[in-house]
């Protein structure tokens, strides 16, 4: 795997975990790189599906839990 697929893989972890330093630091390194800015946000749209998925599914768990209906989808 090249430097600019690992940097684009570390932007997308970073939206998914919510590091907001990590994005900054990922960010300058793309910029560094030369990577397009479309390819980096299509990186970071990955990562918040996931992002979106996993608490699609921990609000349901936390519903099943608990037996409340206040958890919002």
């Amino acid at each position: 795997m090249d430097t600019q697929i690992k940097e684009l893989v570390a932007m997308g972890a970073a939206a998914a975990a919510n590091c907001h330093p990590c994005m900054d630091y990922h960010l300058a390194k793309c910029d560094e790189l030369g990577i397009d800015r479309a390819e980096v946000t299509e990186a970071v749209k990955i990562g918040l599906m996931v992002n979106h998925g996993a608490e699609k599914s921990i609000r349901k768990k936390a519903r099943g839990l608990l037996g409340e209906t206040v958890f919002e989808e």
